[in-house]
């Protein structure tokens, strides 16, 4: 069965209000018992710029966008053609511009989508501080089947301290766009549903990132603004407050990462975020914590690269340097979250196995997630919370070992202070007191230590996210990670809809590997396709390095800023399938 979705896109200049009209549509949808998601996409500037909202909305839980979009609302055409390679259209799709600001672009017309003229402009002119965003918002609700009354309670709840002036200007601006839409062309509408189906959230990634660290127990953040990656800061600032926690701006990423390590140390669980080149800045301090067994997170939410690259467009292409970037054997754990809602779960899980292991743990989001905005089911409570297995008085007669040797590999850390248990910890190699040494043994009995809690520990089923089609295995799999999830989910789908049979592997656990695991989820496999956002197909290479997958392999990969859609996956999932037959 596939979702009864409808995908429209809401563009103009900076300043055009697209993301707030994109916002206030999206927590609509929510109010009208819909499920929904936006993605948006911008230019690199400051201020100013290209913008738009793209936006999905369904009668069940999405997460990804369509392969192409139903609408495009363009209240302006300014810089459009910058980001018209991430709004597919097709000859069903319809383009609405206002007249006021000329024709749509030539780049947008090559498959000939409809065209239709709204004068967003003039209607918004006839109303005291009327403005072309609300207009465009209530021909979009008239189109798509959106109740009016649930946008009045969202501008309602988002100008109330704007006053009841523009709560009115808002409104009325919003319907009159939704009376003049009748003159428009049709475009697909949803059908009205229950609003009792139970609570729904409306949240973006970076938001669920943070609630993930502070629900693991995280009390202590420190970071540095870096796009997309920012707003994750931005929620934990009062968030922490509310907990007794503390966020401090630091002044580079070289002092935010060696703030947590300090935090760590002094014994509160502690987290930054920041994206590729933030990450890059952190690679020697990563080290240490690796080294002094210091427990801390670090969410590394991607863009595309290298270098500066685009800041504000997605890409999964930092796994090379989140896996292999620590120089020296340096063990250490990288996870991914695959969805919007997935960011909650595998930042919670991330301080776990941090605090558990007493290792650093590298969290890989993008901005495809992190600046998306979902309408999704209540999240379930989880139950597990970082606890670190400290030394809490000395032992008469003897003396600590901090990197003492233990069967998991974890020794007793202790909290500075403590009478008795003074030691060192710092980056160079050490015996098991913590003493610096040069010695051969010394060093292949820490590495082992190392290594050992990494690689025992039981990190249950929650490696992979395993999902059959609802008619069976099959002998298929698409295997795929972060954000490539959710059109690759869609896509099995539409095969299982179509009589196929396939299986979804999506690791959460990239680093330590599970061969183990990998082969039992494998079992009956023997095609695959490999899907990720990467130009070198980075998690491809590493699939090949660690584990046996079926002979017949393909990668599909690409960088970003362009996502994968639902249907490009399931051509190629057919293309396998059929020169296998």
């Amino acid at each position: 069965m596939t979702i009864n979705s409808v995908s429209l896109v809401i563009a103009g200049s900076g300043g055009a209000g697209v993301v707030t009209a994109g916002s206030l549509l999206l927590d609509a949808a929510a109010k009208a018992g819909w499920y929904a998601l936006m993605s948006r996409s911008s230019g690199p500037q400051i201020r100013g710029g290209e913008a738009a909202a793209m936006l999905r909305f369904a009668t069940e839980p999405v997460m990804s966008l369509d392969d192409s979009f139903h609408l495009l609302m363009a209240i302006d055409w300014d810089n459009i053609t910058r980001f018209s390679a991430e709004i597919p259209l097709t000859a069903a799709s319809l383009i609405v511009g206002d007249p006021a600001h000329g024709e749509a672009p030539a780049g947008l017309l090559g498959n000939n989508p409809r065209q239709a003229a709204f004068p967003m402009s003039e209607i918004a002119g006839r109303i005291e501080t009327g403005r072309p965003n609300m207009v465009a918002l209530g021909a979009i609700a008239a189109m798509i089947g959106l109740p009016p009354e649930a946008m009045q309670a969202v501008v309602e709840d988002n100008l109330k301290r704007k006053g009841q002036a523009a709560i009115d200007a808002s409104m009325a601006a919003f319907h009159a766009g939704f009376a003049a839409a009748a003159h428009l062309p049709a475009i697909p509408r949803l059908p009205a549903v229950a609003t009792s189906s139970g609570p729904r959230w409306s949240i973006t990634g970076n938001e669920a990132t943070g609630l993930g660290v502070i629900r693991g127990g995280v009390r202590f953040v420190a970071a540095y603004p870096i796009t997309p990656a920012t707003e994750v800061l931005e929620w934990l600032a009062p968030s922490l407050a509310k907990v007794g926690g503390m966020l401090v701006q630091a002044e580079d990423e070289l002092a935010s990462i060696n703030q947590i390590i300090g935090a760590s140390y002094g014994g509160v669980p502690a987290m930054t975020a920041t994206s590729g080149p933030g990450l890059s800045l952190m690679i020697e301090s990563l080290g240490l914590a690796v080294a002094a067994e210091v427990p801390l997170v670090v969410v590394d939410v991607m863009r595309v690269g290298p270098s500066t690259g685009i800041a504000t467009k997605s890409e999964q292409s930092d796994l090379n340097i989140a896996v292999y970037g620590l120089h020296g054997d340096a063990p250490h754990i990288v996870v991914a979250a695959n969805s919007v809602s997935d960011c909650l779960f595998t930042t919670q899980w991330a301080v776990h196995l941090a605090e558990a292991m007493q290792a650093p743990a590298l969290v890989l989001t993008d901005q495809a997630m992190g600046q998306a905005r979902a309408i999704l089911p209540k999240p379930a409570e989880l139950a597990f919370i970082g606890q670190r297995l400290t030394a809490t008085a000395a032992v008469e007669g003897e003396r600590y070992k901090r990197y003492a040797m233990t069967g998991s590999g974890v020794s007793p850390m202790a909290i500075p202070g403590t009478p008795g248990l003074a030691h060192t910890a710092d980056g160079l190699e050490h015996n098991e007191f913590g003493t610096p040494s040069s010695q051969a043994s010394d060093h292949l009995a820490q590495m082992d230590k190392r290594s050992r809690k990494i690689s025992q520990f039981n990190y249950g089923d929650h490696w992979a996210d395993i999902e059959d089609s609802e008619v069976g295995a099959g002998d298929t799999a698409i295997i795929t990670w972060g954000s490539s999830t959710g059109p690759a989910r869609e896509a099995l789908r539409r095969h299982a809809a179509a009589g196929g049979k396939a299986r979804l592997i999506s690791l959460r656990l990239i680093a330590p590997v599970q061969p183990e695991k990998m082969a039992v989820a494998l079992n009956g496999i023997k095609r695959a396709v490999v899907v990720e956002q990467s130009h070198s197909g980075q998690f491809h290479r590493m699939l090949r390095a660690f584990y046996d997958l079926p002979a017949k392999t393909v990668s599909l990969h690409q960088g970003g800023p362009l996502a994968f859609g639902p249907n490009q996956i399931l051509e190629q999932l057919n293309e396998l399938n059929a020169g296998s037959a």
